[in-house]
């Protein structure tokens, strides 16, 4: 993942080369994200900074990315998946090897829709000079984070981290998935809606098991584009599992065939952490030795998760209880990963969304709500999983790749009528998923039921960080929450610790308002609560307190 930081409507008599020194000094706070390099491009109506991860061309990809005749400038924060294709149908003269450089050729090519052609995860600013015009967009699920917000002058400031504008921008916000601002045009514009959100396009369409699984396999083919080691993060849950299956074969098939066209490296490497004796850890361990990675084990104590907890919800810019508790872990691994030269690796974040694979999805009254909650969850991920994803890699300069967030995999997935999605008495979570993929996994792993990655990691994670809350905050101050905090009042003395932490690092209730408040049970699911009225009486939005669903529900 890179970083990027852009600041736009300049006017004449402003002191461009102090608000060039403040950008880049507004984007050293985001540096984590690109420590390879940076550069800086200024002029005296828009100024882009770019901190560069280096995945894809790294001899000549470097950025803000300039046109042949300097007209466009481009600064971007992603991957684009399918640049090849579009690359073959542009009559641009690109001058870098830079898989981003197509959204220069698109935006050149006149179509004003050209954002919906791309596959791929995306945060851009783009700068055409000759018309005094830019373009601020983000990819449709929002896999990659984006804030703007304008300085006291009126200035538009945009970045990937809202540590970067704090300070700058009272109003700073969170840029929404799948839109598009023009300052020609003025205001945001959607450029990402599909049929499948309704549930009548979908009603009476089945997916073959063969299909589906296809759809996946060419979806973890496409993200394996990278001129880096990489890896994969391997839980030895479902999903992660998938992923690491997927980029296995295509490894192992890189070299049967002594295919160097592609730097997909040979032997993949593996990554999992828990607490000694975890479930993810032994699980994980199942699925490498079945898979034949390269794995890597790694265990924390609560202490350093406790330690590094400050700086966690730092760089994940959350209080919310379920990211902060499953980000730390994460975070943890991500040094780890960093130590190791891995610059970027695949996830399995999205398949819970696509196929209703958290726990509370066994109580959906019907196939169209069961289909909507999946809807609501896709486009409440941004503020969730893939944030925690995301950032908790970045941290350490690593890039994070979501195969099941696959832009053509997502049709696929979502096109299906939900009711082969279900389920409830004898047919376990994401059967459907599961069935697909039949023999490429260990019995053990491919029906594994689902856990909360914070639950996984070991069940006395959560425990220990109730406990130490219980100590960090006083009755007196939590009997005073709802004053302190009237928007998104902390319900319990965890949420009340995260939020006291996150007020440090991010004042005022514009930074507050960046993350959803609200009852939730299993991640960002109200919706829980209106299945089964015994939700209500859950005191934690823990995968494990499902009863009479998961097998270690909590008494």
């Amino acid at each position: 993942m890179c970083g990027i930081f852009g600041m736009f409507d300049l006017q004449p008599g402003d002191d461009v080369p102090a608000l060039r020194r403040q950008a880049l000094e507004c984007s050293r706070r985001q540096r984590h994200r690109g420590p390879d390099w940076s550069g800086v491009f200024a002029d005296a109506a828009a100024i882009l900074v770019h901190e560069r991860l280096a995945i894809v061309d790294p001899g000549s990809g470097a950025q803000p990315l300039r046109s042949r005749d300097g007209h466009l400038v481009l600064a971007v924060n992603g991957e684009i998946y399918n640049h090849r294709e579009l690359r073959q149908a542009c009559g641009y003269d690109f001058t870098t090897g830079s898989d981003c450089e197509v959204i220069n050729a698109l935006y050149a090519g006149g179509d004003p829709d050209f954002v919906k052609r791309l596959n791929g995860i995306f945060a851009f600013a783009l700068w055409d000079a000759a018309a005094r015009r830019y373009l601020i967009a983000r990819d449709p699920i929002g896999v990659c984070p984006l804030y703007w917000g304008h300085d006291t002058q009126g200035r538009l400031c945009v970045a990937s981290e809202m540590k970067a504008l704090v300070g700058v921008c009272a109003d700073v916000g969170e840029f929404p998935p799948g839109q598009v601002y023009d300052s020609a045009r003025g205001g945001l514009r959607c450029y990402y809606r599909k049929p499948w959100r309704g549930y009548a396009a979908t009603q009476g369409r089945v997916t073959p098991p063969g299909a589906l699984r296809q759809a996946f396999e060419r979806a973890v083919h496409r993200q394996l584009m990278a001129d880096v080691p990489y890896g994969v993060l391997l839980s030895g849950g479902l999903d992660s599992s998938l992923v690491a299956a997927c980029a296995a074969r295509f490894a192992r098939e890189r070299v049967e065939d002594d295919d160097a066209s592609e730097a997909w490296w040979p032997r993949l490497h593996s990554f999992a952490i828990g607490l000694d004796g975890s479930p993810d850890l032994a699980a994980a361990k199942v699925a490498a030795d079945a898979l034949g990675t390269v794995h890597h084990g790694f265990t924390y104590t609560l202490e350093e998760g406790l330690d590094a907890l400050p700086d966690v919800i730092r760089h994940v810019e959350s209080y919310d209880v379920t990211t902060v508790r499953a980000s730390t872990p994460m975070y943890l691994l991500a040094r780890r990963i960093k130590a190791m030269g891995v610059k970027m690796v695949l996830s399995g974040e999205g398949s819970d969304e696509l196929f209703g694979g958290y726990l509370y999805f066994h109580k959906a009254p019907s196939a169209e709500a069961f289909h909507a909650e999946t809807v609501r969850k896709l486009d409440a991920l941004h503020s969730y999983d893939c944030l925690r994803a995301n950032k908790s890699m970045a941290a350490w300069g690593i890039e994070a790749r979501v195969p099941f967030l696959d832009l053509e995999f997502i049709d696929v997935a979502m096109g299906m009528d939900a009711s082969c999605k279900m389920a409830g008495p004898g047919r376990i979570e994401k059967a459907v998923l599961r069935e697909a993929f039949q023999g490429t996994l260990p019995r053990e792993i491919l029906w594994r039921q689902k856990e909360q990655f914070s639950d996984g990691v070991g069940y006395g994670w959560i425990d220990g960080l109730k406990a130490y809350a219980e100590h960090a905050v006083s009755g007196r101050e939590f009997a005073a929450a709802a004053s302190r905090y009237p928007l998104n009042t902390p319900a319990t003395k965890e949420a009340y610790w995260y939020r006291r932490l996150f007020e440090g690092f991010y004042p005022g209730d514009a930074c507050a308002a960046t993350v959803p408040g609200g009852k939730s049970i299993a991640c960002s699911s109200s919706v829980a609560l209106d299945w089964d009225p015994a939700f209500a009486h859950l005191a934690d939005p823990s995968g494990r307190a499902v009863r009479g669903v998961h097998a270690q529900a909590l008494a």
